[in-house]
């Protein structure tokens, strides 16, 4: 025999219908809120239902159904009902001073405390504040609740380089320029060019102890882990920013006469032999350093405009990253018989880009580095012009 009518039928408005089927419907909101959306709906659908057979159908306790049966009959329902009451509960363990110190230490930096440590794990934050005389005890995943609060893992850390080049603002700006098609704040004519060079060096012939197998179903490709080193090659590109091709060559080794080589490939071909300027971005390596390398390739090419980046800033050099994907596409995994296979290889993935040019999608611009520079250092973005 069904039970008693129920005594306590909460009311729900079209909109309150409307935003408990949204709730149930997100996967990512807590358990218990979906459990009492879907009662909600149910008590809408049904409000006569006993509360047994509701707990019955949504695999609830009955004493929770009556529960928020009741308190939305007495008090009305919104979508603040479904959340718990504020309890008072035990009064915090552990003062705002506790706190202020566990997220002091992960500010710091272990020496700073002369902790034998490079970085600090959970557990070794826990030992500092006991030791600190605070708490005589605080456990690991208090420390954790708290570090959470303000979004601080001292376990990880990520490498970088420091600006130490005072003009870095300048020399960065003016190859971001460069990228955007202008020069001394003109814009680039039709035969302006602009190229962007560097060497990949030491790329070894790695011949393998077994060859390699293919991938096969649910196996991936085999790479016989040893191997017998067959020499190493240099290669040397340059990459047309505007045009999307790579013009590239391997040589024993680098040096000036290596890389002017690489010049000479691509100044005495068209469009460059006859173009009005030629701009050529490298970095500081000793291949094209200082103003000695700018001069002797003046000298050579007359529409050869070369332009060094800062120090430690090949991540603005785009060669860079077309040598990525070489190196992702031709030479991972490393497994060749010798030298001249490194070099046929990479002359026909060079080939097999120029068939279909296409420029790097370039966004870094120059408000971009002075956002970037201001937030390490104001004085850094101070002067950014060319």
């Amino acid at each position: 025999m069904p039970g008693p009518l129920p005594a306590a039928r909460p009311q729900f408005t079209p909109d309150d219908v409307t935003v408990l089927q949204a709730l149930v419907r997100r996967p990512s909101l807590p358990h218990r809120t979906i459990q009492r959306a879907k009662l909600a709906l149910l008590l809408h659908a049904e409000p006569d239902l006993p509360s047994p057979v509701a707990a019955a159908r949504l695999g609830q306790h009955p004493n929770g159904v009556r529960h928020w049966r009741q308190r939305w009959a007495r008090d009305g329902f919104s979508l603040a009902a479904l959340a718990d009451r504020p309890r008072s509960g035990r009064p915090p363990t552990f003062t705002p001073l506790v706190e202020a110190t566990v997220t002091a230490v992960a500010c710091e930096l272990p020496a700073q405390r002369e902790q034998p440590l490079s970085r600090y794990s959970l557990a070794d934050i826990q030992h500092v504040v006991q030791a600190e005389g605070l708490v005589p005890r605080i456990s690991r995943s208090t420390v954790c609740r708290y570090l959470r609060r303000r979004a601080r893992k001292p376990w990880r850390f990520r490498s970088w380089i420091f600006v130490r080049d005072p003009d870095f603002a300048a020399k960065a700006a003016r190859v971001l320029d460069l990228y955007a098609g202008y020069w001394a704040g003109q814009p680039l004519g039709p035969d302006d060019y602009v190229l962007s060079a560097d060497e990949k060096t030491s790329i070894q012939a790695r011949l393998r102890c077994h060859p390699s197998c293919p991938a096969r179903s649910h196996q991936p490709q085999l790479v016989e882990f040893e191997y017998e080193r067959m020499g190493a090659v240099q290669y040397l590109a340059a990459w047309d920013v505007r045009r999307g091709l790579v013009f590239g060559r391997c040589e024993a080794q680098t040096g000036i006469e290596p890389f002017g080589h690489l010049v000479q490939q691509v100044l005495e071909q068209e469009p460059y032999r006859s173009a009005n300027r030629v701009f050529w971005l490298v970095d500081t390596g000793s291949s094209h350093r200082g103003k000695a390398a700018v001069q002797r390739l003046a000298a050579a090419y007359p529409n050869l405009i070369l332009v060094h980046l800062p120090v430690h800033a090949s991540w603005l050099n785009q060669i860079e990253i077309d040598f990525s994907i070489v190196q992702r596409k031709v030479l991972t995994p490393n497994d060749f018989a010798d030298c001249a296979a490194v070099e046929a290889r990479l002359l026909a993935f060079q080939e097999r880009r120029n068939a279909h040019p296409t420029p790097f999608d370039w966004r870094f611009t120059r408000e971009d580095l002075e956002r970037r520079l201001r937030e390490q250092d104001p004085d850094l973005a101070a002067d950014p012009a060319a």
